[in-house]
């Protein structure tokens, strides 16, 4: 009795340990940027480049290109990002200001896709952790990786990036990703009213086809418009307004306590807890999603992104401007709960 009693424990505890080993073997961490160092220095801005991670526009980008599992299944996809201020003594830091900044893909023949969209905060630490399951289709294989945050300063800031993947059963694996459109400066001196033309062909059998659009917006003088007076952002289909928000946020105050060198102004206001055209100082700017199934069908299509009364340059030579990104996600199947591989 006892003999069999101890084979039984053995059996099971075999047979949790192989569980267990499939479920690791299932869930992979692949490290994209490891303290990457991103500045601004011009004549030198190479100074902190690896093997792996290269520097470009002055040190203020960074770029790797790796490799990243593929999965034959419905799987999830995390992105960890970490945005690190560099100590300049026991009291300060380099870079005491909030930098736009982001982490995106570059696929060839496509405009970049944002990844994570993100301002610093005030000489702040900040730690992000995004779902990126769909764009799966695009995150595999060979990628290149790009980080870039606003600086003016050397050193700047450090960057940690990685991404997890986990297989899971109770998805839908999204079939199809196209990026639109990646503005680092849509202002109204070089783009008019008319705003930016995309044409994207939609695969046949995309049931589902989803858009995503991520915007914010600023201004070189830090007053008024675009950052802190909002305007129309305008998504045509084909000569059809599908959309039409202003970017707006006003939760900002929250993030007070993450931004160690905000200012205070005679009002009584901190700089950090300022309303904005869709940022706050210290957090990541989440993507407006829209369900456009019914107007983006198989085949060819114009999709036109406008911005309606942006600051025009002033005497002085400031502007308002906005910093957009747009890019696409379909699905085969859709009104169903358990993805059955083709």
């Amino acid at each position: 009795m006892m003999i069999k009693r101890t084979i039984l424990i053995l059996l099971i505890t075999i047979c949790c340990f192989t569980l267990t080993e499939d479920i690791k073997s299932e869930t992979q961490m692949v490290n994209i940027f490891d303290q990457s160092m991103i500045h601004f220095k011009p004549d030198s801005m190479n100074i902190y480049n690896s093997e792996l991670v290269k520097s470009f526009d002055n040190g203020r980008e960074i770029q790797t290109t790796t490799e990243l599992p593929s999965f034959n299944q419905p799987t999830n996809i995390t992105g960890h990002l970490e945005i690190i201020p560099i100590p300049k003594d026991n009291l300060s830091v380099h870079d005491p200001w909030d930098r736009a900044g982001n982490v995106r893909l570059s696929v060839e023949g496509m405009a970049d896709i944002e990844l994570i969209k993100f301002v610093t905060a005030y000489g702040g630490y900040t730690k992000y952790d995004v779902d990126l399951s769909h764009l799966a289709p695009l995150l595999q294989g060979e990628v290149t990786i790009k980080g870039f945050i606003d600086t003016w300063v050397s050193p700047g800031w450090k960057v940690n990036f990685s991404l997890t993947f986990e297989a899971v059963e109770d998805s839908i694996k999204p079939a199809w990703n196209q990026g639109l459109v990646f503005i680092e400066s849509f202002n109204k001196e070089e783009i008019d009213d008319n705003g930016v033309e995309v044409e994207v062909t939609i695969p046949q059998q995309m049931n589902r086809v989803l858009l995503y659009y991520l915007v914010s917006g600023h201004c070189t003088d830090g007053r008024d418009a675009d950052e802190f007076i909002s305007k129309d952002n305008v998504i045509t289909v084909d000569g059809t307004v599908v959309y039409r928000f202003q970017p707006w946020r006003d939760d900002c105050r929250r993030f007070r306590e993450i931004n160690p060198y905000t200012k205070r102004w005679s009002s009584g206001y901190w700089s950090s807890d300022f309303s904005r055209s869709g940022w706050c100082p210290g957090d990541w700017v989440e993507p407006l999603v829209i369900d456009l199934s019914d107007h983006l069908t198989p085949g060819k299509h114009t999709i036109n992104f406008s911005i309606e009364n942006i600051r025009p340059k002033d005497e002085n030579g400031n502007f308002g401007y906005w910093r957009v990104s747009s890019y696409l996600t379909g699905w085969k199947e859709w009104n169903i709960f358990k993805y059955n591989e083709e």
